[in-house]
Parts: structure tokens; C-alpha cells; sequence
């Protein structure tokens, strides 16, 4: 069997290119030694066939075959609209996990 596709949550930030949008991927995690939560952000380009997502959604990403050169994650639905309400929709999706 193969390995499972990655799912990630993140925001869209650019949606200029068509049925391409740009998805910021913020990650926390405790340092090790110093026990101090730190943030990271990852941009991923998706595929957004009817572009519907828009900056500012939340938006859930699927890893999947190479579409293009940078293109390897694609949007399978969006989470809350351009921002409005995004900090219960990311605790659902987390709190879900």
C-alpha cells in the first residue's frame, strides 16, 4: 500500500494566477532544549480548478501528483471565507486531528 497523502490547513495569501493559489501553512512546535513555542510558515502553490478560493480563506490542502513545476498540492475545500471566522474554523480543524 502506498503511503497517505499529506493533508495540510492554511490561508490563502495570493490568488493572482489562474486556478493557482498561493496557501501559507503556519506550524508551532516546543523547542526542544528551551521549551519555547515556536512558529513556522511553508507557502505551498495548490490548484484551485473553479477558482473559488479567494486571499484571506482558510482553505485545506492535499498533496498530490506534480501539476507543474512548483504545483504539487491541490485545495480540496475552503474552511471559512476571506477571514471572517477563521480562528474557530482552525480550532474545529485542529481539534478534529
Amino acid at each position: 500500500m502506498r503511503g497517505r497523502r499529506r493533508v495540510l490547513v492554511g490561508q490563502v495569501v495570493s490568488d493572482k494566477m489562474d486556478k493557482t493559489v498561493v496557501v501559507e501553512v503556519t506550524r508551532t512546535f516546543r523547542h526542544p532544549l528551551y521549551k519555547h513555542v515556536i512558529r513556522r510558515r511553508s507557502k505551498f502553490m495548490a490548484h484551485d480548478e473553479g477558482n473559488q478560493a479567494k486571499v484571506g480563506d482558510l482553505v485545506e490542502i492535499m498533496e498530490t501528483r506534480p501539476l507543474s513545476r512548483m504545483k504539487r498540492w491541490r485545495v480540496v475545500r475552503i474552511l471559512s471565507d476571506r477571514g471572517v471566522g477563521d480562528d474557530t474554523a482552525l480550532q474545529q480543524v485542529e481539534g478534529g486531528r
